[in-house]
């Protein structure tokens, strides 16, 4: 008697089970050498940081007083379970080298072939030798400031654009008091006194947090941008209506004869724009401050000049100027907890997927900041600016 059934004879024959193959954990060394870049007092990973990598399985190895500059001592590191060396031959000889700003080319020469590199990549400020070194040892490196989030922005750039506008307004008050030779006047909403009046150049992450900041002082905010969206959504986001413009010299400089204090937070392309002229600044208040958060593209003020930490101001036209490129490391414990809380979850996640090769396939935002692949140079812009040939990682990976 024979059986019906919906089956063909060759699909009701035995087959073999095919069992999911789990992805290996990986084990990362990772190395933190000290920052050794003019006044770069930032460190990659906290104490607290180290301690959940190493609770992971994860090796750290910290050169000493690495974290010095952002008080963090290496007790509290060794005590999350890094191990610190003296040594930096033995921290650049890592398999992994974490890092805030690039390697010099003498740090590089300490690399051995093949290792992976996290750090910033600062474009401008590079030299062909460095890639021609990357490519030479075959690193592979990825610059933190280019990797995208599930949302498509850039969380390490948003993250300093967030202290770097907020640090704006706290300079400003500290640059206007009488100990700074400043006018004397004061940020806060004090009763039967006009408030400071504010101008802000830019409607981006420096800008929404210059105005959170002095908003939040009492003073009175002018925000300028040339995107409609961007003002838009500015308001949205501080949640009260502001006064919003579009860059119009006339309706510009009227704000600029009122105001005490002018930060520039324009960027662009290869330079920030100029959009204050010298004659502008010239019709500006006597004792007036500028901070000019876009001065490591160029500046967006003309009259605006590169100055440190040590010397941070001069003053033009009866008007004090602020141009230190690097603000965030002025804040070197907030910006080392920043820049931590965005390598951490990163770090755990290539240890998850059994290594970066793993992770570089499957998530879009790491790859989209991987500039070196095994020596092989991955990104455009790069290739571009130092006439370099350059390959597509996505033909390269997959």
């Amino acid at each position: 008697m024979s059986i019906i059934t919906p089956f063909s004879k060759h699909e009701l024959i035995p087959k073999e089970e095919t069992l999911e193959i789990l992805k290996q954990k990986g084990e990362l060394f990772i190395g933190i050498p000290k920052e050794n870049s003019y006044q770069e007092k930032r460190v990659c990973l906290t104490p607290d940081a180290v301690n959940a990598l190493t609770a992971h399985g994860h090796r750290v190895l910290l050169e000493s007083e690495a974290g010095k500059e952002a008080n963090f001592t290496d007790k509290e590191y060794s005590e999350a379970g890094a191990e610190v060396t003296k040594d930096k031959a033995k921290v650049y000889s890592c398999p992994i080298i974490l890092k805030v700003e690039p390697p010099s080319i003498e740090e590089l020469n300490l690399i051995n072939p093949q290792t992976i590199l996290i750090s910033a990549l600062q474009i401008k400020t590079q030299q062909k030798k460095y890639f021609e070194t990357l490519a030479s040892k075959r690193i592979t490196a990825i610059a933190f400031e280019f990797i995208k989030d599930d949302l498509g922005n850039y969380p390490a750039v948003r993250a300093l654009s967030e202290i770097a506008g907020t640090a704006s307004v706290l300079i400003a008050a500290e640059l206007m008091t009488n100990a700074n030779q400043g006018n004397g006047l004061m940020f806060g909403n004090i009763t039967g006194v006009p408030p400071v009046d504010v101008v802000i150049l830019g409607a981006g992450t420096v800008g929404e947090f210059a105005a959170r900041s002095a908003i939040g002082l009492g003073a009175n905010v002018k925000i300028f941008d040339n995107s409609l969206t961007r003002l838009r959504n500015i308001q949205t986001n501080l949640g009260r209506p502001l006064h919003t413009c579009t860059i119009q010299p006339k309706n510009l400089l009227k704000a600029l004869r009122r105001c005490d204090v002018l930060i520039g937070a324009v960027r662009g392309r290869d330079r920030a724009p100029v959009i204050i002229t010298e004659t502008m600044v010239e019709h500006m208040k006597n004792g007036a401050v500028i901070i000019d958060v876009s001065i490591d593209m160029g500046g967006c003020i003309e009259t605006s000049e590169i100055t440190s930490h040590d010397k941070p101001i001069f003053t033009k036209h009866g008007v004090v100027h602020y141009g230190v490129p690097n603000i965030p490391a002025r804040y070197s414990r907030t910006a080392s907890l920043a820049i931590s809380n965005i390598f951490t979850p990163y770090l755990l996640k290539i240890g998850e997927d059994g290594g970066l090769e793993n992770s570089l396939r499957f998530d879009r935002g790491l790859r989209n900041g991987l500039y070196f692949y095994h020596g092989i140079l991955t990104n455009k812009s790069v290739g571009d600016w130092f006439d370099m040939s350059y390959r597509d990682i996505n033909l390269l990976i997959f």
